[in-house]
């Protein structure tokens, strides 16, 4: 069976549902759900949101599609129906969230990795440079940078907001960066 053809299948389904068939609409969601599970797959990776997400979309797709079925017009396709709510749930789901963005470890392992230090004097270079900026920022560079924690972890253990952490953690590195290259200019 062809892709219109389960289309045209979900659209009688659907109209006969409208009508009142609830055999037919129970037969609509069976059918559609692992098409949207499908379509919420491949946008959740291609709008970079975790595939831990989908299933959610998926429930929220099916809540709209039993909503605003009435505002299906029957003499239209379905399918474009169908993933345009999908687009729209994983959307709201992606703007509740906010943009949290996550990458796994392996994909950029390579470019995390730092060549080894050949000088010993290159660790008291950093260390004065730490030293010349304020509290906490000094300790976050040290706990996120050098240390390797987590945000998390270091908002925790300094009693501060993550985003606080990360603006004093940005504002220290700029503050490094200037440091470094008057220095070395």
């Amino acid at each position: 069976m062809t892709q219109a053809d389960r289309e045209a299948q979900w659209a009688e389904w659907m109209r006969r549902a409208m009508a009142g068939d609830s055999l037919a609409y129970r037969r609509f969601l069976a059918a559609v759900t692992p098409h949207l599970r499908a379509v919420a797959l491949r946008r959740c990776r291609s709008f970079g949101a975790s595939e831990s997400d989908v299933e959610d979309v998926v429930q929220e797709v099916l809540i709209a599609v039993h909503l605003k079925r009435g505002t299906w017009d029957p003499a239209r396709p379905i399918g474009p129906w169908l993933s345009t709510i999908v687009r729209n749930k994983l959307i709201d789901s992606l703007r509740r969230r906010g943009r949290e963005m996550t990458t796994p470890i392996d994909d950029v392992m390579e470019t995390l990795e730092a060549e080894e230090a050949t000088d010993p004097g290159d660790r008291l270079d950093i260390e004065a440079l730490l030293e010349r900026l304020k509290e906490p920022q000094r300790d976050i560079v040290r706990s996120i940078s050098l240390g390797g924690a987590g945000v998390r972890e270091t908002a925790e253990r300094l009693h501060m907001s993550e985003g606080a952490v990360r603006v004093a953690l940005h504002r220290a590195l700029k503050t490094l960066a200037r440091l470094y290259r008057s220095e070395t200019l």
